[in-house]
């Protein structure tokens, strides 16, 4: 379960070209956070009158058409009262948002509100309304200061779709997680058997009169009354984040585990029936100062034993990753492990990592970068340009024959510092240049001119520097022909075919400003 599936009456959407649509992982301030209230909190029967209904009008990016934005979309979400006069929701509900507003149950008037803060990656947003009078009659919503036990008596409260006032659905706490919720994030993850639809994403999930977590996905396939929250512990770290002014993400070891349940690899790794922990399968780094090493046995992090399926005890009834620790644990950019290597216990630190780099990043909130030369649209490959292809297993299995990375290279880190994909996002503009040529979409450029390229960056300042009459475009991948274009024409005709297109920028202001380091008589 990632947060693809994650509802809060996000819209289909249509992105263009063949219909393709689309984490901490950092979060980024746009304001100082309002310090914490010094008077009582909500008193038992008056959490209805601490949720709220948000109205967002989106403008999604259009991978495929990176020189626009999608068509304006109207979604809903909820959020609920918290400390410091602000309202906390789902960073989904808000995410590409150009306008938002919230409104209480049976409340007649909308606030025009603001993000303050945004961690999609763990998928929370703090919120500033314009009229903090709002407040003067809805303090904040308490928070539990402990993981619920399972079976717990669970409400959650929201606006889902298909009427206008608050909703509250029952149900029980069923299973505690540390899963990852992202390519780059992990967390904890409360699930619960109350019914969670379109419009309930960032509503509150509350037990007692004290508020557990927030409501942010459903389980798809089918499944019915599978709901997920994001439990006060998440939410709390979010907070501080904000509070201190950090844009790291949170702290996680990457290296890759399996368990040590086998007996044969117990034997071959000679660790004693009485000792217990997790392998490094893979570490993270292969570089000899890495103090993790291939088949090391972890078998504590601090002070908490691990068990051969990689699990440490919470409390009597709740077993979770050990991983769950990092957070909890990491100072100083470091996590202290205990491990068995050849026979010898030992015990180190072993530095985390805050951000995952990945050559297909997730925009996270951003819009595409992008250039246009003559009639041929360049952008950098994202999650949101791939994610559609992973639906379609013909054209996966096609693309993986032809060696194309955008499906081999899925999930991988970049190579060296700064790579990128980059690739054709759109059809050729028409026009005389391209005559003969098929369509190149998706595409992924090789060299310019014999110049392996690197990024976007580096593809637009070769072409700015460039001083020969042709310019040769190869591409990565079998069974994929070149282009070739003369430079003089094709600079030429590149203004016409933004105006013929209504298209305003020949690139992104990242890109442009590459483009315009050289000036025009020297190119």
């Amino acid at each position: 379960m990632d947060l693809s599936s994650r509802i809060g009456g996000r819209a289909a959407r249509n992105l263009g070209v063949a219909a393709l649509v689309a984490l901490a992982t950092c979060v980024r301030a746009a304001g100082d956070p309002a310090p914490a209230p010094s008077g009582p909190g909500a008193q038992p029967g008056d959490v209805e009158n601490l949720v709220v209904k948000v109205f967002s009008t989106m403008r999604y990016p259009d991978p495929y058409r990176p020189w626009a934005k999608a068509s304006p979309q109207e979604v809903t979400g909820s959020g609920v009262v918290i400390e410091g006069k602000r309202i906390l929701t789902n960073a989904h509900v808000v995410q590409y948002a150009s306008d938002i507003q919230v409104q209480a149950d049976q409340a007649g008037d909308k606030i025009s509100a603001t993000v303050q803060y945004i961690a999609p990656g763990i998928d929370l947003a703090v919120l500033k309304l314009d009229d903090e009078s709002f407040f003067d009659t809805r303090p904040a919503l308490q928070r539990a200061p402990a993981l619920p036990q399972i079976k717990d008596p669970v409400l959650v409260y929201g606006f889902p779709t298909g009427g206008m006032s608050l909703s509250i659905t029952k149900g029980i706490v069923s299973r505690i997680e540390f899963v990852r919720l992202q390519p780059s994030t992990a967390g904890l993850r409360i699930q619960i058997d109350a019914a969670i639809n379109p419009g309930n994403s960032g509503g509150p999930a509350v037990v007692g009169d004290k508020m557990i977590g927030l409501a942010f996905s459903r389980l798809g396939g089918g499944a019915e009354n599978i709901g997920y929250i994001i439990p006060n512990e998440e939410i709390d770290l979010f907070l501080d984040a904000m509070a201190e002014k950090r844009v790291d993400g949170k702290p996680a070891l990457l290296d890759e585990w399996q368990t040590l349940e086998n007996p044969a690899l117990r034997a071959y790794l000679g660790i004693p029936k009485a000792d217990h922990g997790v392998v490094v399968s893979k570490p993270y780094h292969s570089d000899p100062g890495y103090p993790l090493k291939a088949w090391d046995v972890v078998t504590r992090i601090g002070p908490t034993p691990i068990d051969d399926q990689g699990m440490i005890e919470i409390r009597k009834d709740l077993r979770l990753s050990f991983l769950y620790d990092v957070q909890k644990l990491a100072t100083g950019g470091e996590v202290p492990l205990t491990l068995i290597r050849k026979g010898v216990e030992m015990k180190l630190f072993v530095p985390t990592v805050d951000h995952r780099k990945l050559l297909i990043p997730d925009l996270m909130g951003a819009y595409p970068s992008y250039f246009i030369y003559g009639p041929t649209v360049f952008s950098t490959a994202t999650k949101q340009f791939v994610d559609p292809v992973e639906g379609n297993g013909q054209l996966v299995y096609g693309l993986a024959g032809q060696g194309v990375p955008l499906v081999t290279r899925r999930g991988d880190e970049p190579a060296f510092p700064g790579e990128e994909l980059v690739v054709i996002s759109s059809p050729f503009f028409p026009h005389k240049l391209v005559e003969g040529y098929a369509n190149h979409t998706a595409n992924v450029v090789k060299s310019v001119n014999g110049v392996p390229i690197r990024n976007l960056r580096h593809m637009v300042e070769v072409l700015r520097d460039c001083r020969e009459r042709f310019v040769t475009i190869d591409f990565m991948g079998r069974d994929v022909t070149k282009l070739v274009f003369e430079r003089v024409p094709t600079l030429a005709s590149t203004e016409d075919i933004l105006g013929d297109n209504g298209i305003r920028a020949q690139g992104s202001p990242d890109m442009m400003a590459v483009w315009s380091g050289k000036s025009e008589a020297g190119r």
